[in-house]
């Protein structure tokens, strides 16, 4: 694990490109948070981001997720970015504040019944496959207007916006039109049903320039913060 001032370094980095992508795109750099990526890091990497003064961690699993937070105490804000099983929702909804890899029917109404079991209003977003990669999970973009009406009439949930993860590609071009196409899905199905939508959760280490140039709202940075992932 990185010490804390290079982590800082890191910090300092990433946040001067996502300034320079916001000044090139015209849009003001508040308009894009960063969701520091910790998974397969250990708790050091979550009190490094409290300390920088960021209020939210991305994890992939349940289990790690759960076992961080039991050692943490400061309020902080869990996300889930990685694939959830629906035998893991129960478990999930304890432990996540929102979780962005929503992917499945069976998925969006067991979250539902979890939630209302637990007593709280789950914030979910939907995750979308625009760049069509077979090694991706998502709803393909035909079937994301029929699943939103569903999602929306959940008394459990609140549909915060999108999610994508774009094909691994040495094209820039292919990320970018992946991320355009989630921003004009979020933009059609937000007049459709009156609804806002508006989180993006789009772009990483490789890809955030062109996640912010499409309209992303959250990027979400592990490498480039913390280095290469200790599995």
């Amino acid at each position: 694990m990185i010490n804390y001032p290079k982590y800082e370094e890191n910090l300092s980095l990433v946040r001067a490109r996502v300034a320079r992508a916001c000044e090139l795109s015209g849009r003001s750099e508040s308009s894009v948070s960063l969701l520091p990526v910790t998974k397969n890091h250990p708790v050091e990497a979550i009190e490094y981001a409290v300390q920088s003064g960021l209020k939210a961690v991305g994890e992939n699993r349940v289990q790690e997720a759960s076992d961080k937070r039991d050692s943490y105490t400061d309020e902080l804000r869990w996300e889930l970015i990685g694939h959830l099983q629906s035998n893991k929702a129960q478990d999930a909804v304890a432990v996540f504040d929102r979780i962005q890899s929503v992917d499945s029917l069976k998925l969006l109404r067991r979250l539902d019944r979890f939630a209302g079991e637990q007593g709280k209003k789950l914030a979910i977003l939907l995750q979308c496959n625009t760049g069509k990669d077979p090694n991706k999970y998502g709803f393909a973009e035909e079937e994301v207007p029929s699943v939103i009406e569903v999602a929306l009439k959940m008394p459990n949930l609140q549909v915060d916006g999108l999610m994508t993860i774009a094909p691994l590609d040495d094209d820039p071009k292919v990320a970018g039109a992946a991320f355009k196409s989630l921003r004009v899905l979020r933009d059609v199905l937000s007049e459709r049903f009156a609804v806002p939508l508006p989180e993006l959760s789009m772009g990483m280490t490789a890809d955030l320039e062109q996640a912010i140039a499409a309209g992303s709202t959250q990027i979400r940075v592990g490498t480039a913060l913390y280095g290469e992932r200790e599995y």
